[in-house]
């Protein structure tokens, strides 16, 4: 099924209404915007304060200057850094998303293991908002946007078809768990129009401080042998269950990794040239959760090397991971 048929009809999500704003302009109230002495200094979100987190992710692409020139009108992403294959965008002086190219790259199927979206996580309500208005003014098309309770999320697509999630939590304070350990989740219609309005009525100037990438979501070829890896070998918690996907955090967070197949039951492993998700970083705060990954991956005799600063491996379907401190 196509990623914006599946949003907008399996899981309920709500695609644009009509009379929307992205059908006729509607004013905004004027509120103050972040760096304003009214505004309190942007906390590190929730998802980064936990024993692991996502800290980075490495596209691969066919047209660079394309893919690259969304990320930074669109999404308000800043190039850090350009290298001879691609470049590094982020937030300030913080790598988010690393492009690369090549004259051998080969344009994924869409039913390949990989990426189903890269979720950036806005520091505030406020912010996610402000990007909203952005996107309303300038034209930018929505998959879906949804209220899944713990936070509130729009979905959209890069040029290349790479699915991407912008949200923000609500306090964890809201979350409600169930006996098992597990995080209340669902997927309901989140009020674009009511989002929109809220925003603050000012220049856009790119994505807040403070923004991160919150979780990423993957395609993988069976759950089943997702849980064992994320779950037994990597020591993440199964937070919540889908038909066809799982949901993986530390310290009780909502997902810093899913899994799904609902575009790729029984993919095989990827190969190195194809477009989409090649790597990705899993940081963690607690060293020791850190070792005892490693060491489960010794154990297991999963192939891994020291790489960055960190270990590096290929999960089952051939999607690289580095684990670091």
């Amino acid at each position: 099924m196509h990623r914006r048929n599946f949003l907008g009809v399996a899981m309920g999500s709500s695609l644009l209404p009509e009379g929307s704003i992205f059908a006729a302009g509607a004013g905004t109230p004027s509120l103050s915007r972040a760096g304003d002495p009214k505004m309190t200094t942007t906390q590190t979100s929730y998802a980064l304060t936990r024993p692991a987190y996502v800290d980075h992710s490495h596209l691969v692409v066919t047209d660079l200057p394309t893919v690259s020139a969304f990320y930074q009108s669109m999404l308000g992403l800043k190039v850090i850094e350009k290298t001879a294959s691609g470049e590094v965008l982020g937030v300030g002086e913080t790598p988010l998303l690393t492009l690369t190219t090549g004259k051998d790259v080969r344009t994924a199927p869409r039913n390949a293991a990989g990426l189903f979206h890269t979720a950036f996580l806005m520091p505030s309500r406020v912010e996610l908002a402000r990007w909203l208005r952005h996107a309303a003014h300038n034209n930018v098309v929505l998959d879906g946007a949804s209220d899944h309770l713990v936070s509130e999320a729009i979905y959209l697509s890069d040029p290349e078809g790479n699915g991407i999630e912008i949200y923000s939590d609500r306090s964890p304070m809201q979350w409600k768990f169930h006996q098992d350990g597990q995080v209340e989740m669902a997927t309901h219609r989140l009020d674009l129009q009511a989002l929109y309005e809220s925003a603050p009525d000012d220049t856009w100037t790119g994505m807040a401080e403070g923004s991160a990438i919150g979780h990423i979501h993957l395609q993988v070829g069976n759950i089943p042998e997702a849980d064992q890896f994320y779950r037994d070998v990597l020591g993440l918690k199964i937070m919540a269950r889908y038909p066809g996907a799982s949901f993986f955090a530390t310290g009780d967070y909502h997902h810093h990794v899913a899994a799904n197949i609902w575009n790729s039951r029984g993919a095989g492993a990827r190969t190195e040239v194809m477009t989409g998700l090649s790597d990705y970083a899993l940081r963690f705060n607690d060293t020791a959760a850190l070792d005892k990954a490693v060491a489960k991956l010794d154990e297991l005799e999963i192939k891994s090397e020291k790489r960055d600063g960190g270990v590096f491996l290929r999960d089952p379907w051939g999607i690289g991971l580095t684990l670091s401190a």
